[in-house]
């Protein structure tokens, strides 16, 4: 078996509490160093890379003095606001020694299920990668309003791989992997090299929370590898212990459990498209972009529509209809309807002086663009 991570180019890295802490008792300094080190080396490879650390409730722990981890809700935002500071001081400092630039993203899942916040949120990560940032993600756990889930970090590693078309998701912890029982408790478990993401017998071979650092276990990991699957992203589950794993991973070593998606990236994130969100107006296009859609998959700009009919937010489905008024594409749009009648037959050069901003140069982008009927 050779690792799905030797050809991906665009990859999510989640790192669990107990790589990134000294026994929960404050950071690791070295390890937070050698993460950098070898996202660094993979950087130099011209992979895009983020990463989703978790650290930062036990780092705040440990500023406290706290003897063990508060069940209170208050107390473990508390906990995260002190530890936050610290975690990405020192994420700054140690990839600054290789010369990377990096950035903070809090994030809730709110933000991900907002299709406006979501759509802030992709334009922002997408601009950090191509100019060559680490985006260093956490659980915005300061404003939770719910109870502090198990293995949010996990979820928001799946999420975060959906948000920007991630090839990859590799998921660091404490044990090598995955077997088909808890091996603590069974010593026959035999592991698993290779599966595909999203099989219900995998749930059934997953145990519980193995750190009582960390909040997730196995099965939250099995949960965001079927997550990441539904746009098309293989799921490495890996031992953060391994020395250099990531470059390893990088280098086509076979580490850990690999779970594989069942469809490309780009046919899984069209499917999640078609059938997942709920339109919510429609633009009607003239023939020559009608045809380009359909034919050439390219991006709907303002030029090509004639018309917007219903009202929508920035972020939601809308339908695109022929001069026919046939459906021939839906996708996420870039402006709201108020926005979007303003700028139609307009070239996108003009869309700052009509609006006195710009969001995106298209109406919508091919990336969140599905045709639904040939030409």
């Amino acid at each position: 078996m050779q690792s799905c991570i030797q050809t991906a180019q665009r990859l999510v890295v989640k790192v669990g509490s107990s790589l990134v802490t000294n026994d929960g008792r404050g950071l690791d300094h070295a390890a937070l160093q050698r993460w950098a080190e070898q996202m660094a080396a993979l950087a130099g490879l011209g992979r895009q890379l983020v990463l989703v650390s978790s650290g930062a409730i036990a780092e705040g722990i440990a500023r406290l003095g706290w003897p063990k981890r508060p069940s209170a809700v208050h107390e473990l935002q508390a906990a995260a606001a002190v530890g936050q500071m610290g975690l990405v001081e020192a994420y700054e400092r140690a990839f600054a020694q290789h010369g990377l630039k990096t950035a903070q993203i809090l994030l809730t899942h709110e933000d991900l299920a907002d299709r406006t916040r979501y759509l802030n949120a992709r334009s922002t990560l997408l601009t950090l990668l191509e100019l060559g940032v680490i985006p260093i993600i956490n659980e915005n756990d300061t404003v939770a309003t719910a109870e502090i889930k198990v293995g949010d970090n996990d979820t928001l590693g799946a999420l975060v791989t959906n948000l920007i078309d991630a090839d990859a998701l590799i998921i660091l912890t404490d044990q090598r992997g995955l077997y088909t029982a808890d091996p603590r408790k069974q010593p026959d478990a035999q592991f698993v090299d290779e599966y595909e993401a999203g099989r219900p017998e995998l749930e059934a071979m997953a145990g519980g929370a193995g750190s009582g650092v960390g909040t997730g276990g196995m099965y939250t990991k099995i949960i965001a590898a079927k997550r990441a699957a539904r746009s098309g992203a293989s799921t490495v589950i890996a031992s953060g212990r391994e020395a250099q794993v990531l470059t390893r991973l990088a280098a086509g070593e076979a580490i850990g459990t690999q779970l594989t998606a069942g469809q490309s990236r780009i046919a899984a994130r069209k499917q999640w498209l078609a059938d997942h969100l709920q339109v919510r107006g429609t633009v009607v296009l003239d023939a020559g972009a009608a045809r380009a859609v359909q034919a050439q998959g390219t991006s709907l700009l303002p030029i090509g529509v004639v018309a917007v009919e219903g009202e929508f937010l920035r972020g939601e489905m809308v339908r695109c209809t022929g001069p026919d008024g046939r459906e021939v594409a839906r996708g996420l749009i870039n402006y709201d309807a108020a926005d979007a009648r303003r700028i139609v037959r307009l070239p996108s050069s003009q869309i700052e002086a009509t609006l006195g901003f710009v969001d995106e140069p298209e109406l919508i982008h091919r990336d969140n663009l599905v045709v639904v009927s040939a030409a």
